[in-house]
């Protein structure tokens, strides 16, 4: 499916203050609104994702998978402050008419969920029968669940919570200071803070794949390599996200990360998680040092009715991406329930 365009016809306030004046969200959909409107599922996605959710969440777009194409209208929207088309750091702000780089504005995880409502309102979308988000996109999907409760009719949440945790935190902030710590960063350019961006993607990969996944996965052979496999693997992957991100949406969404707590201004996470009127689904990883089962299954206990579910991977939190097996078993007969 195609990239599509929405363009907001009005500034969208941000909870921090100021505005969007300009709003362009970026999205795909895959399979057909019946008509009765009945049967969309919206997908929030993580980080450094986009609204192409069949080409980074294998196998789940697909006939016989939970987010079947032949039965639902599935939607994902890129969130504001992404790199995807969105309206993010490297748009133009209409007030210089030069991109915003590092004067962008704080955005909340609400200020995306309230883009979110514009284009499913800008679509036609009233009742969402199944609300899906992994990790930062766990973040959006709580929150718009307790924002409108009477909307879903289906939550499904994969390693997150509803509160970012001081643990998670201090990871963003350690990411961060790699970006920060290059000189070029400030500097009105793409590829500013480039060799920052990658150290930071090298220190989040530790955090998504952990000990077990590494331990796993990176093995050197019994030559003694130039460059040891693990030191060759990081630093790979942070040329290949340099490739295609920038670090002032990075630091945009991890800004945004850390505001996240659902029982802002709810009376607490207790009474904005006692919101939830639909059945929900919460599942954890048995390896995830982002979001640890046990944070996983206090998660559940505070959604009335919820069940918590848990997949066994040594692959940590990146488990949510390939264990696509293990999802589908749990979420297909959920979903079509």
């Amino acid at each position: 499916m195609s990239i599509k365009y929405y363009h907001s016809p009005s500034p969208l306030p941000l909870e921090l203050g100021g505005e969007l004046s300009e709003l362009t969200v970026a999205y795909h959909t895959y399979g057909t609104l019946n008509k009765a409107a009945d049967n969309v599922v919206w997908v929030c996605h993580a980080l450094t994702a986009d609204s192409d959710v069949a080409g980074w969440w294998p196998h789940t777009v697909e006939e016989g998978a939970f987010l079947d194409p032949s039965k639902w209208f599935v939607v994902c929207a890129n969130i504001i402050g992404s790199h995807y088309g969105t309206t993010g750091p490297l748009s133009i702000n209409p007030a210089t008419g030069l991109p915003y780089y590092d004067q962008f504005p704080r955005i909340t995880i609400r200020d995306i969920v309230a883009a979110h409502r514009r284009l499913a309102g800008a679509l036609g979308i009233g009742r969402i029968h199944a609300l899906v988000g992994s990790s930062v996109g766990g973040f959006q999907a709580v929150e718009w669940a307790a924002e409108e409760p009477e909307r879903f009719g289906r939550l499904i949440l994969i390693a997150t919570d509803a509160k970012a945790s001081p643990w998670a935190i201090a990871i963003d902030e350690t990411q961060r200071m790699a970006i920060k710590s290059d000189a070029t960063w400030g500097e009105h350019r793409p590829d500013a803070a480039a060799a920052g961006l990658a150290a930071a993607r090298a220190i989040g990969l530790l955090t998504y794949r952990g000990p077990s996944g590494y331990n796993l996965t990176q093995q050197d052979t019994h030559e003694l390599p130039d460059l040891p496999r693990p030191c060759s693997y990081q630093r790979h992957q942070g040329e290949k996200l340099c490739r295609r991100f920038n670090a002032y949406s990075y630091v945009s969404i991890l800004d945004a990360f850390d505001t996240h707590d659902v029982g802002r201004g709810r009376g607490g996470v207790e009474t904005a998680l006692g919101r939830i009127a639909c059945p929900a689904i919460v599942i954890g990883l048995t390896t995830d040092i982002i979001f640890l089962p046990e944070e996983m299954r206090r998660l559940a206990s505070l959604i009335p009715g919820a069940t918590y579910c848990e997949i066994s991977s040594p692959l940590g939190h990146d488990g949510f991406l390939v264990e696509h097996s293990q999802l589908n078993s749990i979420l297909t007969p959920f979903i079509n329930s």
